[in-house]
């Protein structure tokens, strides 16, 4: 039996590798990059973005998403040779919703279809997603201009996106920027639940919340051009997306916003019931009895409130895994690093 192995192995050639042989790795296809862009009545500029998103990524596929408009829109985009689709709810969210859910690609980027961003910026944007193997990248605007900003929007941005970055990290500069670059992992695992322009929080807390690998590139911002109207209303969306934001802290940490309501709640009974306590003490009477009631009653729903937000804090926990394990289930894209 011996005999018969060792004249086996003997008979087993295997092949010499020479010196001079190179082995190189299999050619890696090229990642699919969509380029999305949600309009309404941007007949005037839409054109323009699509030529020059064309020339800055010219391997990108270009969708132009019509959002009820009533000019030449759609008819603009398909002669620039975008891919036009529709979505007939109203709300910038709403379209970014159905873009998520239809376009299949390995990296997205997402771009107003106002002519205020440069285009020139996207292929450093999409480089350092893909070489730093990131789930978002953020073009934080800045400009010389006093039009592109108007003094409600910038004051409205600042203010807005200091409150997200006090609860929920301090990693993005520009919460409210619409020029952004995302993995197919981050599109896919978006819940997307906005309906507006307070859509651009949510991506920046979602990243933040799942502490996805993220960064930041500056990107110059100017003003529409003649003709362009812009749709953001200073006011009510402010408003909208100060609502999100609150919505937001108060699912993603409630203990930090129960606690906060609580503490509210409790400075108002001690400001009501402080003095009916003083004359108590001094006394030994109650005079004020609905005080001393509403006193009472405050300091209960005070200690209500936080033992709802830790029990709201450890569902918010096993929420926060699921999305997590959502987000890992989805498998890095091929032919790309993310």
């Amino acid at each position: 039996m011996s005999e018969t192995i060792a004249q086996l192995a003997a008979a087993v050639r295997l092949p010499q590798v020479r010196p001079d042989w190179h082995f190189e790795p299999p050619c890696r296809p090229e990642p699919r990059v969509a380029v999305l862009i949600p309009c309404c009545n941007e007949e005037a500029t839409i054109c323009t973005v699509i030529a020059d998103f064309q020339a800055s990524l010219p391997q990108a596929l270009i969708y132009v998403y019509d959002n009820n408009s009533r000019d030449r829109t759609v008819f603009a985009a398909r002669a620039a040779g975008a891919v036009v689709r529709k979505e007939p709810l109203q709300g910038k969210g709403h379209v970014v919703r159905r873009m998520f859910a239809d376009i299949e690609a390995d990296i997205y980027l997402l771009v107003d279809g106002d002519d205020t961003y440069d285009a020139t910026a996207a292929p450093a944007m999409l480089k350092l997603l893909s070489e730093q193997q990131l789930d978002m990248v953020t073009a934080a605007r800045v400009t010389a201009q006093n039009g592109a900003y108007r003094p409600g929007h910038r004051l409205g941005n600042r203010v807005l996106s200091a409150m997200v970055r006090g609860v929920f990290g301090d990693r993005i500069s520009d919460v409210l920027s619409g020029y952004r670059a995302f993995s197919r992992r981050f599109v896919k695992s978006f819940p997307a639940l906005a309906g507006g322009f307070e859509t651009e929080t949510e991506f920046t807390v979602h990243a933040l919340e799942l502490a996805m690998p993220v960064a930041e590139i500056v990107a110059s911002y100017r003003e529409r051009p003649a003709g362009s109207k812009s749709k953001l209303r200073t006011w009510s969306d402010g408003l909208r997306i100060l609502r999100t934001i609150l919505v937001l802290v108060k699912e993603g940490r409630p203990l930090l916003f129960f606690a906060a309501t609580g503490t509210i709640l409790l400075l108002a009974a001690l400001g009501i019931g402080g003095p009916v306590v003083m004359e108590f003490l001094r006394t030994g009477l109650v005079p004020k009895m609905p005080s001393a009631v509403l006193a009472t009653g405050l300091v209960l729903l005070s200690s209500l409130t936080l033992v709802c937000g830790m029990v709201l804090d450890s569902v918010e926990r096993g929420r926060k895994e699921m999305k997590r394990l959502a987000y890992l289930a989805i498998p890095r894209a091929p032919g790309t690093d993310v």
